[in-house]
Formats: C-alpha cells, structure tokens, sequence
C-alpha cells in the first residue's frame, strides 16, 4: 500500500522525476504523533539533512507505514525528486525458529520491493536504496521487485527498469552479492515465462550458450543421436510426441582445480507438458511453460557461480525436450528401457519429467560427483501439503539437507525435507513385470513416489531432489517482492547453498 503526499504536490506530475530514494521506518504506537520517527540510521540521517521535513510529512500523513507499505514525498530537497519512506515493522526481527527463516532479513527484502516499485511507476531512472543494515537483502529485493517480463510488449507500453544503486552504505560487496543472486533469478523467471512456442528445447539452448559463454562457462550442445548412443531410452521417450527434437546440454564451470571432483546440477527442461496421450485439463496447462523451471534454475544458478567467482567446479546436466501427443508419443503401458539398463513401465505419459531426469542422473557418474542435486517439476501433489511456502526437498543425506534448510533461512525462499522411505520404493518397484514404475502405486503420496523413482537411477554417494512445481508460479502477493508470473525458485536458495557450501570448505 502506497499513500503519495508531498510538500509539493506539483513535482508529482513532473515528467522529469528521474532519482528516487528509499528508506526504512520502524514500527511504534501507530497513532501517537508525539513520539519521534523510529528511523533507520541512513533514514535518521536524510531526515536530519533535510531539517525534519521527513518527519512532519510522515506525521501529516496518518499512521506510520506498516511492514509492506510505503509514503511517496516529493520535493524534500534537491537531490532527490522523490522520497519513498517504507515501513520494516519491528526492531527486534530475526531467526524465527517456527518460520524457518530470518524476519528481520524477509522485511528488508519486502521493504526495499514495495519502496522501488512505487518509484518504478514515477519512471524513476535512477533509485537509490539505503542497505536496511543487510545491504544483500535490500538488494534482493530492489532488484527482485522491479523485474517483469515484458519482452513481448509494445516497447512504448513497457515499464522501465531503473538503475539501482545502494545509499550511503559502505557495505558494497553484499550489495552486489544481493544483485547477482536477484539476477540469477530473474533469469530464471525470464526463460520461464516465455512464451513455448519461443522457448523450444533449441531456443533454451541456444540462449543457455549465449548467455553463459559470455561468463566464462563451458556449454555442449548434444542433440538426438548422441543421447541415442547413450542409450537414454527414457529421456527419449519423452520427446517422442513432438516434432521437436530433443537437446541434452552440459554445463562445465572450473572455478577451482580441473582435477576437484565436481558439484553435479541436474534440470528438468521440459519446455512444455501437455501431458501427452494422458492429455493434461486446459486449466492446469496453461502455466506448462514453465515445466523446465529446474533447467532455468541451474542455468542461473551456474552463472551467478561464475560471477560471484566461487572457487567450486560446477557441472550442469540438462535434458530438454517437449512432451506432446504426437503420433509416436508413448503410450500408457508401454515399456522403454534407461540408460542404466532398468525397464520402465510408463504408466501415465504426464509422468515425461521424471523419465528425462532419470537418464540425466545416471549418467552424472561419469563425472565423479561430489555430490548431485536435481531439480524438477514432477508432482502437483507438491502443493497439496505445502501450498507455496516451501520447496520440496528428498535427500539421502542429513549433511545436505541441514545445508540447504540454512540456505532458505537466510534467502527467505524456504525447503521443507519429506521422506525417502522405502515403504514409497516399493510402490515403484514391486511389479513382476519391469524393474520400475513410473507412476507407481498407492493413494496420494506422488512427490515421494517420484522421488523414490529418480532413487532408483541415482549413482551411489549423497544426492538431493527439489521438487519445485508447488513454487513455480508467483501469484503476486505470497511472495510480495515477486509480480504475478514464473516465480524463479529456488534458484536463489541453490546459489546460496553452493556458497554457504564454499565457505564451510574454505574454513
């Protein structure tokens, strides 16, 4: 919520209104207009120097903004042609325990989102943000706030995108940090939300070269017959309704020696589900575009890698294709065989993205892997416990698991672990017919089922699964610094996870 006031109300029709200026207020008695403004220091300090102007304005506008929303002032002093004052709620926010993440550090991040976005639509070309005392997290959400996807639109009806800058805060490098990891996200929400019909499996590739070459990142573009000498049969099958073909890409990124064992990401880069033969209900397909979130996210996460400079060796493995009814798509009750030699039974075609996972997982081992970590779309059952709260998270390893709980704690994009049990493992692999079913059998449970199936083609040594689908669409207030659109999630949960990881390594 915004309220535009002003000493003077005429600068708010000034077409020239080009710098903006975002600070903080605390939370007190809401109604007193006797005590003086709980501002941030950086707020203090602009008040100060604009003679309390600040101040009086706030108290002649009513109650002071709550967490989330924000008063526009215009005309304070000369530098800045406006003045977004945004509430962060209390002093005293932190690790709340029961939340699973940092309070103090999800304000910030909504605070600077709300305060950059009221400036946006000034057409604001240049905001200056002060850092909330984590600049990382104002960046976040500066940067994260003003993005949108608007490549298809008249260039004359598109909103602009300012340039950012951090306020009065010597703290540069985490702003930076916050800039890159909002970057790595946006590029994940940008490949997402185009259109299918654009972003085709050759399309995805063709942007993943000219977007991570440019970072010092090596990419192999593998097409159809090097995944046949492979004997990927299930991620073949899973393009086999299409007329497009499929692409399996390989990410290398050395930041360390060449000889270090390698984290392996694994994506999920189905362009478009439309369910095949089990033809998906028109209502849940038309956010399908978005069904090669995991190939997003470890694009972006790779590049945040390479520019953050991260001295870890990251390999990227992405099976891309685009599951449609053709005349060839598989068939309910069809077996394929993987590349690992296991027989599938594919009992329900919509399941294509667990099937090009499981090729891509087995042949990780090729690299020695310190470990791998995929990230899919498979289930909607993902959503049916959790809602949008939280990333889906299935690991054989406690270690990995405490890893990236404290990565969503500090980035606010939360993971919430669900079991591997074996009791989900048989309902995969019981059958007298095939080694392994693609569905399985069994009521409700799906996300764990598909979990217990991508086990089956895993390599031995420690391996983790996100199940992004419940997260991969923002509804535009669940998550108050993202618009309405594909959400990019996790991938900044995944970088911080990776860099968490070199840190504790360095030590």
């Amino acid at each position: 919520m915004a309220v535009r006031t002003s000493a003077n109300m005429a600068c708010s029709g000034d077409s020239k209104l080009v710098k903006g200026l975002v600070i903080g207020v605390h939370d007190y008695e809401r109604n007193s207009t006797l005590e003086p403004v709980k501002f941030t220091r950086t707020g203090e300090d602009y008040n100060h120097r604009c003679g309390g102007a600040v101040e009086r304005q706030l108290k002649l506008s009513g109650p002071l903004p709550g967490r989330g929303e924000a008063r526009i002032f215009f005309g304070l002093e000369p530098e800045f042609n406006a003045v977004a004052v945004v509430g962060l709620g209390g002093q005293c926010a932190g690790y709340n325990e029961e939340e699973e993440r940092d309070e103090g550090k999800e304000a910030i991040r909504v605070a600077a989102a709300v305060g950059c976005r009221e400036l946006q639509k000034l057409h604001m070309q240049r905001i200056h943000v002060e850092g909330f005392e984590h600049a990382e997290s104002a960046a976040e959400g500066a940067a994260l706030g003003v993005w949108l996807y608007q490549e298809l639109r008249n260039k004359e009806r598109q909103m602009p995108i300012p340039q950012l800058e951090l306020h009065e805060d010597p703290d540069c490098t985490s702003w930076q940090i916050g800039l890159q990891k909002a970057a790595a996200q946006n590029l994940a929400r940008q490949l997402m939300d185009t259109p299918a019909n654009i972003m085709t499996p050759t399309t995805f590739a063709q942007n993943a070269v000219e977007i991570l070459c440019k970072s010092g990142i090596n990419v192999e573009v593998k097409v159809q017959g090097w995944a046949e000498t492979q004997n990927m049969g299930a991620f073949l099958s899973a393009a086999k309704g299409s007329c497009e073909a499929p692409i399996f890409l390989e990410l290398s990124y050395y930041g360390t020696k060449f000889d270090e064992r390698p984290v392996v990401l694994v994506g999920g880069g189905v362009t478009f589900d439309s369910g095949g033969l089990c033809l998906t209900d028109p209502h849940s397909m038309r956010h399908m575009r978005g069904d090669m979130a995991g190939a997003a996210c470890v694009v972006a996460t790779t590049r945040a890698v390479a520019h953050l400079q991260l001295p870890i060796n990251i390999r990227g493995l992405i099976p891309l294709c685009e599951s449609m009814p053709g005349c060839q798509a598989p068939k309910p009750g069809d077996v394929v065989t993987a590349m690992s030699g296991k027989s599938v039974l594919v009992e329900h075609t919509g399941c294509e993205g667990r099937l090009a996972l499981a090729d891509a997982l087995h042949y990780s081992h090729t690299f020695w892997p310190r470990f791998v970590v995929d990230v899919g779309t498979l289930t909607r059952d993902a959503g049916l416990g959790m809602g949008s709260a939280a990333t889906l998270v299935f690991t054989n390893s406690d270690a990995l698991w405490e890893q990236i709980r404290l990565a969503g704690v500090h980035t606010g994009d939360r993971v919430w672990r669900f079991p591997l049990w074996d009791y989900y493992s048989k309902q995969v692999g019981v059958t007298g017919r095939v080694d392994v079913r693609s569905e399985g059998s069994g009521r409700g449970g799906g996300a764990c089922r598909a979990a217990a199936f991508l086990r089956h083609f895993v390599p031995c040594g420690e391996w983790m699964h996100l199940d992004a689908l419940n997260v991969m669409y923002a509804d535009g207030t669940s998550e108050p610094y993202l618009r309405e659109g594909m959400s990019g999630r996790p991938t900044r949960t995944l970088v911080e996870f990776i860099s968490q990881l070199v840190c504790k390594t360095c030590k």
